[in-house]
């Protein structure tokens, strides 16, 4: 079963479909014994991290999807369950995130011609190619939106970065943690390749 963890913030039923799309099937939930009894997880999400962590604090799924991810069973994040993976942001304060990764969330200091949020296409550049980019071809454009990125304190787990004017880490990896800062369910041709990809794992 691939479960898709509901807390209130994220494109849900996109994320769904997607994964229809491709042949799979996914339960959108919030119950912390079908996360815990399920094959593979995936943490989407959109808006504040404040409110996101407070969300999976006041539903009781923090320690469960720290557990899974222990367990070693394949786990996605996209966007703001990349972010949800650190140790803490600095979006309007500081937050103190899921500690599954270390490191830090931090919003984009860039040059006045580039706005924020980064929003729209842009290319990844493969640093240690997950098997959840199998078939995907170097500068492979995906979809964007954001205003803050993660800071891993082990470079080694930056799995794809992307420009905006400078690298950032658009994707990450360990063991059987992925998680992307864009959106595959957004990404067409490409990203549903990356859901059928983490489904198949």
């Amino acid at each position: 079963m691939l479960a898709i963890v509901d807390y209130g913030m994220g494109n849900l039923r996109s994320v769904e479909k997607g994964f229809a799309r491709v042949g799979h099937a996914a339960v959108v939930t919030n119950d912390p014994h079908v996360i815990a009894s399920a094959d593979k997880v995936v943490l989407p999400g959109v808006g504040a991290f404040r409110d996101a962590i407070a969300e999976l604090k006041r539903l009781d799924l923090a320690r469960p999807l720290c557990d899974f991810v222990r367990s070693g069973r394949p786990f996605l994040g996209i966007c703001l369950g990349l972010q949800l993976l650190f140790d803490v942001s600095f979006e309007d304060g500081q937050y103190e995130g899921l500690g599954i990764l270390p490191g830090k969330v931090v919003r984009f200091q860039v040059p006045s011609e580039h706005k924020v949020p980064h929003m729209g296409w842009n290319q990844l550049r493969f640093r240690h190619k997950a098997p959840i980019f199998e078939g995907l071809a170097e500068g492979t454009h995906v979809y964007f939106v954001h205003s803050y990125y993660a800071v891993p304190d082990d470079p080694d787990v930056v799995a794809a970065e992307t420009d905006y004017p400078a690298p950032f880490a658009s994707a990450v990896w360990r063991e059987n943690v992925f998680a992307t800062q864009f959106h595959p369910e957004k990404s067409q041709a490409d990203g549903l390749r990356i859901l059928k990809n983490f489904a198949e794992l």
